[in-house]
């Protein structure tokens, strides 16, 4: 009842570790697997290492947090390590895209039936991208392109999917070495995120994220006069960005015909209902881990099943796109 399919995989229900928590090792990973989601998004990582900035980090604000972690990872080349080690069950076999060659042979019609595993990856040049999509495309399921944070260093995240060029760039590199799909996450800051969304598909992407966190926002210390964040500020994640975020999965599904996965301050059931009446196809959570903890996803796959049954739903594709109905 609660399989959904992205790009020719199959996931046992729509829900998904959004990218950014609990994603930097595979014992935490698996935990999330173990837990009920269907799927996993890595820490985003890059070609070389880095450390990212100093503490603090994150700060809590009404309605979410804001977080500039400034994309720290041990570099591809290290976490291909936790890759290998993620708890993922791959059946059937890849089929070649005969328009693009075989360099860009990905899973088209491909059929897996347990936990799907989702590399995040980002780079601040096309070239990188690539070198990074190479290492690990014949490691995870599908790769993320984070080319959406709003924190990111050095032309990183939406430097990059701010502008519809620069994603046309970026998601062609990666998707001409890719042999597994290729998912674009794109910003909410932005003049038209649907210009974005369509620039990802006619590069070749074969699904969207949308979104990553809003801003950037800042926190200052009342009795200081110093901003909290050691970077100052940072991306705002949490149920306050979740009306935004639906509304920008909802007017891309009326102009961009791949798959979306909705992410942005899902907490319950409900939230997942309205992002898949938006037309999400699955989405990713994030935050709310921090306060539920991984019981989450199976709390939410449970209410999920009972409101279908409830309301006549045989299937998730019953429900993607409702919103939209005449």
């Amino acid at each position: 009842m609660l399989k959904t399919r992205i790009s020719g995989i199959e996931f046992e229900n729509p829900l998904i570790l959004a990218a950014g928590i609990m994603g930097s090792t595979a014992a935490s990973m698996n935990w999330i697997l173990d837990s009920g989601a269907s799927g996993v998004v890595t820490k985003s990582f890059s070609k070389e290492p880095n450390k990212g900035y100093k503490n603090p980090t994150t700060v809590e604000v009404e309605g979410g947090i804001i977080n500039a972690i400034g994309l720290s990872n041990p570099g591809v080349s290290n976490f291909k390590n936790e890759l290998k080690l993620i708890k993922r069950n791959r059946k059937g076999t890849t089929q070649e895209n005969g328009d693009k060659g075989i360099d860009s042979k990905i899973a088209i019609g491909k059929e897996i039936s347990d936990k799907i595993a989702i590399a995040s990856v980002y780079g601040s040049t096309p070239e990188e991208f690539a070198d990074v999509v190479l290492e690990v495309h014949d490691l995870v399921d599908m790769i993320e392109l984070n080319i959406s944070c709003p924190h990111a260093m050095g032309g990183c995240g939406a430097a990059i999917g701010q502008d519809p060029n620069l994603t046309y760039e970026v998601v062609k590199a990666a998707k001409k070495l890719s042999h597994v799909p290729i998912i674009a996450k794109l910003t909410p800051n932005v003049t038209d995120i649907v210009e974005i969304a369509n620039s990802a598909k006619n590069a070749g992407a074969d699904a969207l994220t949308l979104i990553n966190s809003l801003g950037p926002g800042m926190k200052i210390e009342i009795n200081t006069g110093i901003p909290i964040l050691s970077n100052k500020f940072g991306g705002m994640s949490g149920p306050a960005i979740k009306p935004i975020a639906v509304k920008c999965v909802f007017d891309v599904y009326e102009s961009c015909d791949i798959p979306i996965i909705g992410v942005g301050g899902i907490r319950d059931y409900k939230d997942v209902v309205e992002f898949l009446y938006a037309g999400s196809s699955a989405v990713e959570i994030g935050t709310s881990i921090m306060y539920e903890g991984p019981k989450i996803f199976s709390n939410i796959n449970n209410e999920l099943k009972n409101f279908m049954v409830e309301n006549n739903f045989n299937s998730i594709d019953e429900i993607i796109g409702f919103a939209h109905k005449d």
